[in-house]
């Protein structure tokens, strides 16, 4: 069963490295948003947007940016990043959720004797895990998922629930009498220290292998062609699509139901918005976007006139 674990503030703000201003000896048992949190909750103030709560919340202590002006009805703890700080506090709460003291392989998971794996490492039910994969060691794999072939995962990686890795890319030949199919003889290497949510897809290589680098954190329902190359540190919301053999640099970022077609590069450092298709490679780090925001359809349709004209 799961514990309650309790912390002063003086044992947080060591662990996330931020000033006390306050009761240092004061103690809190949860994380909860200004709104909703208690005289036992911490909270944060990471966007302007919830300044208006911090009069009104019942938090025991809210984590703030080093240009808040403190009172004293509250205590704080100070923090250059509010919003990192809150990402390091869930971890050390972590400890309080159900989880088991070992690595354990349920008992209804299928392993290919072709296949490797690791120390301490975690498969939950009904996982299947095909021929050739190594696996590294302290990986979580949630149930439901599938390594069909050729998958290999670093340490420390986790692939949630219902995640479909290593399968055949999508490529076939035309010819007189139909598609004739193009085999997938390359592999899937994901790198260390990589998120993987649930229901994502990610092929293996046509003839080089798909490859997702080390620190990179995919959110729910991702399709990653094969092919593809993901540099290190890089982050995607859900609903995107990669399509093969696109080389994409470190630390880019790609905001939900956005695409990218196939045989281009991306440089690093590149932000993609929300909603949008990259249909030629970018060269030059910084933000791109192309949605327009929702507007009323006569004003839509003026944009849409206009635009056309300037294409």
């Amino acid at each position: 069963m799961s514990r309650e674990i309790e912390y002063t503030l003086a044992e947080i703000s060591e662990f996330i490295g931020s000033k006390i201003v306050g009761n240092s000896t004061a103690v809190v048992n949860n994380i909860a948003t200004l709104e909703n949190a208690t005289k036992e909750s911490i909270s944060f103030l990471a966007n302007k947007k919830y300044h208006k709560f911090i009069k009104t919340t019942l938090a025991n202590a809210v984590i703030v940016s080093t240009s808040f002006d403190t009172d004293d009805r509250l205590n704080y703890l100070v923090s250059e990043d509010p919003y990192l700080a809150y990402a390091k506090l869930t971890n050390l709460f972590k400890k309080s959720i159900n989880e088991p003291d070992k690595a354990i392989i349920h008992p209804s998971a299928v392993i290919s004797n072709e296949s490797k794996i690791g120390k301490d490492v975690s498969i939950d039910a009904n996982v299947v895990i095909g021929p050739n994969c190594i696996i590294g060691n302290n990986v979580i794999i949630r149930s439901n998922c599938s390594l069909v072939q050729g998958v290999e995962i670093g340490d420390f990686s986790v692939i949630h629930n219902g995640s479909v890795l290593g399968s055949d890319g999508f490529g076939y030949a035309p010819s007189k009498d139909g598609y004739v199919k193009i085999e997938q003889l390359g592999k899937l290497i994901i790198g260390k220290n990589v998120e993987i949510g649930a229901s994502c897809t990610i092929d293996r290589g046509a003839l080089d292998n798909t490859e997702i680098h080390d620190g990179v954190k995919l959110d729910n329902q991702i399709q990653i062609a094969h092919n593809v190359v993901l540099g290190e540190n890089s982050a995607i919301a859900a609903s995107c699509a990669i399509a093969g053999s696109t080389v994409i640099g470190k630390n880019f970022q790609m905001g939900g139901l956005s695409g990218v077609l196939g045989h281009l590069s991306i440089c690093d450092n590149v932000t993609i918005g929300a909603h949008t298709l990259i249909t030629k490679s970018i060269n030059e780090s910084g933000n791109y976007i192309g949605i327009m925001p929702a507007q009323k359809q006569k004003d839509w349709a003026k944009s849409a006139v206009f635009i056309k004209k300037r294409v």
